[in-house]
């Protein structure tokens, strides 16, 4: 039985349709985000589960109890915030308890707890710092330390990460993961960063304009894109046009005059061929011809903007020495079948 049950959930503000009938069924001891552009639905989502919004319609349900009939105080959940919220006059340690005082745990406990909490996050040695003495990164564990050792039942992060920098974020992202699965506990992240979504989760959700797009783990929405919007979302990616014709077996797409083999689920006339960057390999004999309109060094990689008739292609190729073109080089490009999906439609704008 799914331990956290989002049953057509739905917000609407006046005219406004924040979120638009989302269902999605978590496991226990699973991390899933909710990912998307600003005005997505995702953190209105979150509120939802939180009771700090009540939905205009839809069920939340979490090990089987009916969610939205309990007060928010009452839920047992944990939740870290964006600005993380520490009370400034108190010290790490008296942070983390103060949940645990409201909730009247005896004092040798309520010290036990906050202790192993301090430790789990790193900051053991920390704990009679006030938050002004605390970097950027230890008041992001203070407040996770004081979300945990309440032991809720779900812990909800709004986007936690994005006050640090980029340095600071990409090792937290990977302390928030060893600290998930050091105690097991249920997370929903709210994120627009897909890098941190793709680090830190089990599985994605990808919102747009309230809907939801793809439920996917992270390699599988990468690699294997629901929509053009979530090939777009995730990463840099190539939206071409294609043409899909045959029947059954015999079904194909041409794409700028090549041709690729697809499968038969996919419709007949004008088609989106999405094919990732670093799949895409300059190839001689047959593949679709361009021209190197930019090459840029990125130290580890190139990447080239090459124009094409089914519209204009990016590359990146691996820094190994081997020869590449130059600008204004005619070139022929390819990829594996397996390496692109097909979906039916224009390719639309970028997100």
């Amino acid at each position: 039985m799914p331990y956290l049950v989002l049953d057509s959930l739905t917000k609407r503000f006046g005219s406004w349709l924040a979120v638009d009938g989302l269902s999605l069924t978590v496991e226990k001891g699973e991390l899933v985000s909710l990912l998307g552009p600003s005005g997505c639905g995702k953190t209105t989502t979150l509120q939802m589960i939180a009771g700090f919004l009540d939905p205009t319609s839809g069920r939340v349900t979490l090990d089987g109890a009916d969610l939205l009939a309990k007060k928010p105080n009452e839920r047992g959940l944990g939740i870290v915030f964006q600005s993380y919220a520490l009370f400034p006059h108190m010290t790490a340690a008296e942070n983390v308890a103060f949940g645990l005082e409201m909730r009247g745990v005896p004092r040798a406990e309520r010290e036990r707890r906050v202790a192993e909490t301090l430790q789990l996050v790193g900051l053991g040695a920390f704990g009679d710092r006030h938050p002004k003495r605390l970097s950027g990164g230890q008041q992001q564990r203070v407040a996770l330390a004081r979300a945990l050792v309440i032991r809720p039942s779900l812990l909800l992060l709004d986007e936690p990460l994005s006050n640090l920098d980029a340095k600071m974020r990409e090792e937290m992202q990977v302390e928030l993961r060893r600290i998930q699965r050091s105690v097991g506990t249920t997370m929903i992240l709210v994120t627009h960063d897909q890098s941190e979504a793709m680090a830190l989760s089990d599985r994605v959700v990808i919102m747009n304009k309230g809907r939801v797009e793809q439920i996917a783990a992270p390699q599988a929405a990468y690699d294997q894109p629901a929509s053009a919007f979530v090939a777009n979302f995730l990463g840099r990616t190539n939206l071409l046009q294609g043409v899909v014709s045959g029947d059954g077996r015999e079904r194909r797409v041409a794409v700028g005059g090549a041709v690729w083999p697809v499968g038969e689920e996919v419709p007949e006339g004008p088609g989106v061929v999405t094919v990732r960057p670093e799949k895409v390999s300059f190839v001689a004999g047959s593949g679709v011809p361009g021209r190197v309109q930019a090459r840029v060094f990125q130290g580890t990689q190139w990447l080239f903007e090459v124009a094409t008739d089914a519209g204009p292609l990016t590359v990146i190729r691996q820094h190994d020495g081997q020869p590449l073109p130059a600008e204004q080089d005619s070139v022929l490009l390819g990829w594996r079948p397996e390496d692109m999906r097909v979906m039916a439609g224009q390719p639309a704008a970028s997100p």
